[in-house]
């Protein structure tokens, strides 16, 4: 009972800063949409590029230890992708649009509190692994799928390299292999920067929400359900196959549970594809983790 108590607690501020954001949206009319453009960018190439590399950088990452929880996480976000796929063919979603969200779940500003309240303090470490995990798969292969069919130039199959998020990734992982420690004030000011995109992403969302029709609701419900279900059967088969320690298990099944990630709304903004759309599938997902996020954890802690 004290597990759904924190979980709720958790999700309701995520509803309530999502309900800001559409009050305000509606309050302002269209014109708020055109202001938050700015808002968006700095978020996207500042802002959440510093809350992965404080993560991965912090003294609380261990990148020896989480070795396979890493793989667990690698193949979760990408099989999710691919359970995806012939759905998505089926229902005649555009693959750009469907897929990312289900590959890239909600693994930072919600996965990490709950590890945290879940499993304890020591879980940090292996929460930030499947993080890292789900960044790597959203940021190379989802990225790229978005990207496909843009006419972009030849010869730009790495320039994904160079992007915000790839390059706080690299570095973050850099600092984590030599253990290279930051000065503690400059620490806390990027952590600080970091965290402050996490609730703009959701004011963002809210206001998004002012475009979403009842056809991309559709899509929503569909998206809300596909993410959680395939990540948690993908979890079950891996149960079986990884010498996880128990709590590794745990937060395995709690990461494969977890809704799609704020962040695909604001990639989709940015490369304006159906971002209505897929701030429904965010936004549902989000309502409907007070079902599959207690199922996950249920799983991870009978597990641990």
């Amino acid at each position: 009972m004290q597990v759904i108590q924190r979980i709720t607690e958790i999700i309701l501020p995520v509803l309530i800063i999502i309900a800001l954001g559409y009050g305000y949206a509606r309050l302002r009319g269209d014109s708020v949409k055109a202001d938050m453009g700015p808002v968006n960018r700095i978020t996207t190439g500042v802002l959440c590029p510093l809350l992965v590399f404080t993560a991965l950088a912090g003294k609380d990452f261990d990148l020896a230890h989480n070795g396979l929880l890493i793989i667990a996480g690698l193949v979760i976000s990408f099989g999710s992708g691919l359970l995806a796929w012939p759905l998505a063919r089926l229902l005649g979603y555009d693959l750009r649009s469907f897929l990312p969200p289900m590959m890239y779940n909600n693994c930072g500003n919600m996965g990490l509190p709950l590890a945290v309240l879940a499993f304890g303090d020591g879980a940090l470490s292996s929460a930030v692994a499947l993080f890292m995990a789900g960044n790597l798969i959203y940021f190379t292969i989802g990225i790229k799928l978005i990207e496909h069919g843009r006419g972009g130039a030849p010869g730009n199959s790495l320039k994904f390299l160079a992007s915000p998020m790839m390059l706080s990734m690299l570095f973050g992982m850099l600092f984590a292999i030599f253990h290279i420690v930051l000065p503690a004030p400059l620490y806390l000011a990027l952590k600080m920067l970091g965290e402050a995109c996490i609730p703009i992403m959701l004011f963002a969302l809210g206001v998004r929400m002012l475009d979403v029709s009842l056809k991309s609701w559709r899509i929503g419900m569909v998206g809300a359900v596909v993410c959680p279900v395939a990540g948690l059967a993908i979890a079950w088969l891996l149960d079986g196959v990884l010498m996880l320690t128990p709590v590794q298990r745990g937060q395995m099944y709690l990461f494969a549970a977890l809704p799609p990630a704020v962040f695909c709304f604001m990639i989709a903004e940015q490369y304006q594809q159906e971002p209505e759309k897929v701030a429904a599938i965010v936004l549902l997902g989000n309502l409907m983790a007070v079902v599959f996020v207690p199922a996950g954890l249920w799983l991870g802690m009978r597990a641990a």
